[in-house]
């Protein structure tokens, strides 16, 4: 069963036609990673599939036109964490998080013991909640991402889109972000993200491959059908072997 189902005929950039025909259906409740060669479309997917970009087709979540569902409601079901997002420097960490509930929140209101409860839990799920009254200016990348992908928890949405959210976060806490992950796939949360970092990827429920604007494979990450698709879209550079129960990927030299 899908909980997001595109059918896209195009999409353009700047009248550069970025994304090609295609059907892409997000399993409900699994994670599912987007894979591909630089320049491939992977965040203009990502970006279509959460309505931040307009598209000749449609998107349906839950069944319902993307187009269709009420901002606020659209913004309850469907938490967004972008790539390398900036600004926000002279606001508090934890400020910038409670922005995650202003879905729930009535016009002007202010928070309630459910936001600060949902803030509390998602800045101790990242690790960030000691630095809730820091500037976001004096944060690290990695400490900035940590405090976004909070923010992105705190919505406490039925669906978490995420753009490269393993970036500036040094190897241990990709670790966390992996247990984190798979804590909201045990919960019943889809997960939709984009990932350079492979061997994360191979450990998802469903890869979708891309190359030149077009999905070219999607399937179980542990089906032999995916595995080749994804060896092939990067010019046989890369090679998967199984080691205990994950599948990891390393680089080759070129021939």
């Amino acid at each position: 069963m899908s909980i997001l189902h595109a059918d896209i005929e195009s999409v353009y950039l700047s009248d550069q036609r970025i994304l090609g025909r295609m059907l892409v259906a997000v399993p409900q409740g699994k994670w599912t990673a987007i894979v591909g060669p630089n320049g491939a479309g992977k965040s203009t997917l990502l970006r279509t599939l959460a309505g931040l970009q307009p598209c000749t087709g449609q998107v349906s979540l839950q069944g319902r036109a993307l187009r269709d569902w009420p901002a606020k409601a659209r913004a309850r079901t469907l938490a967004w964490l972008g790539q390398a997002e900036g600004g926000a420097d002279d606001l508090r960490a934890g400020d910038v998080v409670m922005l995650g509930r202003l879905p729930h929140q009535a016009w002007l209101a202010p928070p309630s013991a459910a936001d600060h409860l949902a803030v509390e839990q998602a800045m101790a799920q990242t690790q960030c909640w000691l630095w809730r009254h820091r500037l976001m200016g004096q944060l690290s990348g990695g400490e900035r991402q940590r405090v976004l992908l909070a923010r992105a928890l705190a919505v406490q949405a039925r669906v978490v889109m995420m753009d490269e959210p393993l970036a500036h976060l040094d190897p241990p806490h990709q670790a966390d972000w992996l247990d984190m992950v798979r804590a909201l796939r045990h919960d019943g949360v889809t997960v939709l993200s984009v990932l350079h970092e492979l061997n994360m990827a191979l450990q998802a429920d469903e890869l979708i491959i891309m190359n030149h604007g077009q999905v070219l494979h999607q399937g179980p990450a542990d089906d032999p059908a995916t595995q080749t698709a994804l060896v092939d879209v990067f010019d046989q550079r890369v090679q998967l072997h199984q080691v205990g129960t994950q599948w990891v990927a390393l680089p080759c030299a070129k021939k």
